[in-house]
């Protein structure tokens, strides 16, 4: 029997770390500019570079880190959004940042993107 870890440690909806980890994040790297053109311009940064980061996180971030998020831009999210999985590298990173615990989260190959 597969063992998992409870969901507050990996659910990404009760998360929200990677979202308000850095300004830095997330950057456009492969987005089409039709894929960009589909994101609200009020959520783009001004330079163009990738989401607006403002009041320390993602402007498409809802909710409360470390209780309940949601993404207002989900279906057009960027690519590193899409790739972002629990238990990765970032993802653990980001739960560091914010004093979230890491130990017992989930391996990301079991995710699909």
């Amino acid at each position: 029997m597969l063992e998992t870890s409870p969901p507050e440690i990996f659910d990404c909806q009760s998360c929200g770390a990677c979202c308000a980890y850095s300004a830095d994040w997330p950057r456009f790297s492969m987005e089409s500019d039709e894929e960009i053109a589909a994101i609200p311009e009020a959520m783009i940064a001004k330079d163009e570079s990738g989401m607006k980061f403002e009041n320390g996180r993602c402007a498409a971030l809802t909710g409360e880190v470390g209780k309940h998020v949601g993404c207002a831009v989900y279906l057009v999210r960027p690519h590193v959004c899409r790739t972002c999985m629990p238990g990765d590298e970032e993802c653990k990173i980001a739960r560091a940042e914010f004093g979230f615990p890491i130990d017992g989260l989930p391996e990301p190959d079991i995710y699909e993107a």
